[in-house]
């Protein structure tokens, strides 16, 4: 037995209000993944619009049927906000805004002036056109995660096409002129795609999230919670089991008289000092270095295919941007210095161990000799 229209619609309703249920309660239970409450708000307007659009089916009133577009521009803004928010972290209220005025714009007055055929026409195509910028998003940050999101992208587009050929169904009929909700094959079929795609996308939706979650927990693990450099853990992870040969080094980073700072002006000033000195580290290194906090003010960059003259610049550049580096405290401006120790692995291959025991050898050197210098291992 197939299900009629109005069955069709009471599951679609049925699925959606579940996964809007579901994404909140996600939502609510760390209120970290902004994008799962957008999407959740987005499904739960399109529950009504289901509703609404139900009684206009019965009871073809044009104000009804505007209520009830005006209800699935809504619900389709805020779902593609999120995949905006998912990809960019930023808020998406000016496009959730614009999206749906525009929506609303071309396709509601239709209605009004009694070519309800053109307005829903325009429905058609303005969730299609939203459902693909939908798919763009997340198609543009597949890199986080590619099989959901790779899947994901299609159970969006096929559920885009199924509105298209809504819209190419009362094109080829001509039919700009309804006085009712349309009923052909097209509708049945995106009534079907609509709960497939609800039910892929919500589950896909929930997995992602876990996945986002773990990963926020991995990264946390091995970072460092003041400057967001690899930690001790993190360093020895990537390289504690690695030979290390004649063309890797390693650069061991102190900065002189730390403990001054604290002691003078708080360790709040401190952990100033220490954020600066990691931006530093950062900018000269780039990301191709492993740069880490191993702990207090000891830091330590490990740099791969590198000769003792590169070494020796990328040491000497932190050094002198950071002795130059004036640091805001208050009201007041402080300059601190670093000391460094560079040390390669052998021809024979090294540990990693004696790597940044010979770099710290050559970094007491420089201590030794009056700080603030680079000195390289024998």
């Amino acid at each position: 037995m197939t299900p009629d229209y109005n069955t069709l619609l009471l599951a679609i309703a049925l699925s959606g209000f579940c996964l809007s249920a579901t994404l909140f309660a996600s939502w609510l239970s760390s209120r970290v993944e902004r994008f799962l409450l957008s999407w959740s708000i987005g499904i739960g307007c399109i529950v009504p619009a289901v509703a609404v659009y139900s009684i206009y089916f019965s009871n073809p009133d044009f104000r009804i049927g505007c209520l009830a577009f005006m209800l699935q521009f809504l619900g389709f803004a805020f779902i593609y906000g999120a995949a905006y928010r998912f990809r960019t972290g930023k808020s998406a209220r000016r496009r959730i805004v614009l999206l749906f005025t525009v929506s609303t714009f071309v396709s509601v007055p239709w209605l009004v002036v009694g070519y309800d055929g053109i307005g829903f026409i325009m429905l058609n195509v303005m969730i299609a056109g939203a459902l693909v910028a939908t798919a763009r998003e997340y198609w543009r940050g597949r890199a986080e995660a590619p099989r959901p999101l790779t899947g994901m992208v299609v159970l969006y587009l096929l559920t885009a096409f199924s509105f298209v050929l809504c819209a190419a169904a009362l094109i080829h009929g001509r039919q700009w002129v309804l006085g009712r909700a349309p009923d052909n094959w097209a509708e049945n079929l995106n009534l079907v795609v609509a709960i497939v795609g609800i039910t892929g996308i919500g589950a896909m939706s929930l997995a992602l999230n876990q996945w986002r979650v773990a990963g926020n927990h991995q990264r946390a693990a091995n970072t460092d919670a003041l400057t967001g450099l690899l930690n001790r853990r993190a360093l020895f992870e990537r390289h504690g089991d690695e030979a290390i040969g004649p063309h890797r080094a390693a650069i061991a980073f102190d900065l002189d008289n730390f403990k001054s700072v604290n002691d003078r002006y708080g360790h709040a000033a401190g952990d100033v000092v220490l954020k600066v000195f990691a931006d530093i580290l950062g900018e000269v290194c780039g990301a191709a270095a492993s740069v880490a906090r191993l702990g207090g003010e000891e830091f330590v960059v490990v740099l791969d295919r590198t000769l003792p003259d590169r070494a020796q610049h990328v040491a000497e550049r932190v050094r002198a941007d950071f002795a130059a580096k004036l640091i805001p405290i208050g009201r007041r401006s402080i300059s601190c210095t670093v000391s460094a120790g560079i040390a390669f692995g052998g021809e024979h291959c090294t540990s990693f161990d004696s790597l940044l025991s010979n770099a710290d050898k050559a970094l007491y050197t420089s201590k030794r000799n009056g700080r603030n210098r680079v000195s390289l291992a024998a």
